[in-house]
């Protein structure tokens, strides 16, 4: 069964650090980018960051860049996303997600609350 589990959300302060992380299993890990989207109250989904499957790429959306990094471990079949100087606008449900673009496979997301 192709699997995508979430962890390590939670409530933290404006200008606090947080780590997500996300386990795969079912299918082969090593063979495809990820992606780390958000999804805020009364708004759409949004791609947050993605790596490519050896991680020799990334990309991140503008109101990240510098404050997050991505990054995957393909022995041990997971992806991070390393939250730094967090805001109260970076309060989402946060989703693990397979490939890139038309994500087929979505992780059952990680609820993250910044407190100002």
């Amino acid at each position: 069964q192709e699997q995508l589990v979430e962890s390590g959300g939670g409530l933290v302060q404006s200008g606090g650090s947080l780590t997500l992380s996300c386990t795969a299993s079912g299918f082969s890990f090593n063979r495809y980018g990820m992606s780390w989207y958000r999804e805020a109250p009364g708004k759409e989904r949004e791609l947050v960051a993605q790596i490519s499957h050896d991680a020799r790429e990334v990309n991140y959306v503008e109101s990240v860049k510098g404050r997050f990094t991505i990054s995957r471990d393909n022995t041990k079949n997971t992806v991070a996303l390393q939250m730094d100087n967090v805001k109260p606008e970076d309060t989402a449900v946060y989703y693990c997600g397979r490939k890139w673009n038309e994500i087929d496979l979505w992780g059952q997301g990680t609820q993250v609350t910044v407190s100002s």
